[in-house]
């Protein structure tokens, strides 16, 4: 903590709007209280908690009813909140929203959050300030309202626009198509009981939902077709949760990649051997499924493996390997786009969700907009903005500076190569970093900044000129 911290700033700063009241968005409104930094906080829905809020309103969360977190709540843990110790090692959805709301109501960020108001449009203005449209309406509010902001944090999350498969099957399907995003029980949307089903797709929700569709007396049959094997990882290896093991920051990645084929091959020995298809890949070389059931469910012959859906005929569906199958549903387990509607091509523009950011938050250039847990961490994803609104949070009270544009594109090229690099190509790899080793890099970052910010007499990279951040009629 800085002298400024401990005293308290008197200087003002600069006010940032925050988008999303999910975990990311109020950790990050955390942050920026603690800091003294002002910010407006929009929620379109009417809770906390984003995706892990079951039903939400906003049709955004891609929560199951019996989803439970693949991340042990040893590893989701915010730092300075942690999870009750009754908590189950891997908590219900349920349990995971409740422990956000305790954190929310704790350190006083509910009343600061405007529900049931949308963003709608954001556009940078000549000067750089932040030009903020929203719709609260479905606050009793105005449907259009427009105010400006000096920084923009978007923490709208990557799990809730579908990744449908591309290009389409060929051939006409007769039966129902849903995405797992759509998937709440076996009975709803589609009631599943007795229906010949295909899960598309071997990543974690995949597993999940094929698991749970394939016990008697749901599904009749079921087969999930991939175009390439995966590894399965249990969430418990030789009776201790898997990732409360995982390895410092300082062990190169190749070793932990050999280490952890390793210790898979100990506790579940080949895929091949349940009758999956062996994986073109080594361990990490991909993101992991983690499952401690989906092998159970495979070798009871509940589930059957097929591999990539060729084409489709009425109701029948053929496969790669040339046999078909009649089908009734299928589930699209195949991923996110990341997406922000409300941000112009102009700002920022995603393909097959990369977005080239300098530590995952920045694109260079712009020295007020920050992409907040726009990763795919492993082993954990729920405390990642909280590791980076702390570090932001001093940036904007003038406590770290930024290195130059130029050295800001060579860590990024830098980082991509060392964390993606070795990941077979596929747009849910784009975002790939080792949690343990991109928050030691980012805390030697924070200090390399806080020396160039001193050395510069600590100015406000982002002065404070929204003002109060009045609202005002939109255009």
């Amino acid at each position: 903590m800085t002298a400024r911290e401990k005293a308290g700033t008197s200087r003002a700063m600069p006010k940032a709007c925050i988008i999303g009241a999910g975990c990311s968005g109020f950790s990050t409104a955390k942050a920026l209280q603690d800091r003294g930094i002002p910010f407006d906080i929009f929620e379109m829905s009417d809770t906390i908690g984003g995706n892990w809020a079951y039903r939400n309103k906003n049709g955004m969360s891609a929560c199951y009813e019996s989803l439970h977190i693949d991340t042990s709540k040893y590893r989701m843990q915010f730092e300075d909140f942690p999870i009750p110790d009754e908590f189950p090692d891997f908590p219900h959805h349920s349990q995971v929203l409740q422990y956000f709301n305790d954190y929310v109501d704790h350190f006083g960020l509910r009343e600061k959050i405007e529900f049931n108001t949308a963003v709608t449009h954001c556009e940078r203005t000549a000067e750089g300030l932040w030009r903020v449209t929203i719709d609260r309406s479905g606050a009793g509010g105005p449907s259009s309202e427009t105010r400006e902001y000096d920084a923009l944090f978007v923490c709208n999350g990557h799990h809730w626009d579908p990744r449908w498969p591309t290009p389409a099957f060929e051939g006409n399907f007769e039966g129902v198509e849903m995405h797992a995003h759509s998937y709440l029980t076996p009975f709803e949307p589609v009631d599943m009981r007795g229906k010949n089903i295909v899960v598309v797709g071997m990543g974690n929700s995949a597993m999940d939902i094929a698991s749970e569709l394939s016990q008697k007396p749901i599904a009749k049959n079921l087969w999930v077709s991939a175009r390439r094997g995966v590894y399965i990882f249990p969430k418990y290896i030789g009776g201790r949760v898997a990732d409360k093991s995982s390895l410092p920051h300082w062990v190169p990645l190749r070793l932990q990649r050999w280490l952890a084929a390793k210790a898979l091959k100990r506790a579940v020995g080949n895929m091949e051997d349940y009758g999956l298809p062996k994986p073109d890949h080594k361990p990490l070389e991909a993101h992991p499924s983690v499952s401690g059931e989906f092998l159970t469910r495979v070798g009871c012959g509940d589930v059957k493996m097929k591999p990539n859906i060729e084409r489709f005929e009425g109701r029948s569906v053929r496969f790669a390997d040339g046999s078909a199958e009649d089908v009734d549903v299928i589930v699209y387990a195949t991923g996110y786009n990341v997406s922000f509607p409300f941000l112009d091509a102009s700002v920022v523009e995603v393909k097959d969700n990369h977005l080239p950011l300098f530590k995952r938050v920045m694109k260079p250039g712009i020295p007020n907009l920050f992409f907040m847990a726009l990763a795919q961490p492993l082993p954990t994803l729920t405390n990642f903005a909280e590791q980076q609104a702390r570090w932001l949070a001093a940036y904007l009270a003038g406590d770290y500076a930024l290195p130059s544009k130029a050295e800001m594109e060579r860590v990024i090229a830098e980082d991509e190569h060392r964390f993606i690099g070795h990941f077979y190509d596929s747009p849910r790899h784009k975002m790939q970093v080792d949690f343990n080793i991109y928050c030691h890099d980012l805390k030697k970052e924070w200090k390399k900044g806080e020396k160039r910010a001193r050395a510069a007499g600590n100015p406000l990279p982002v002065p404070p000129r929204a003002g109060a951040g009045l609202p005002r009629a939109a255009d």
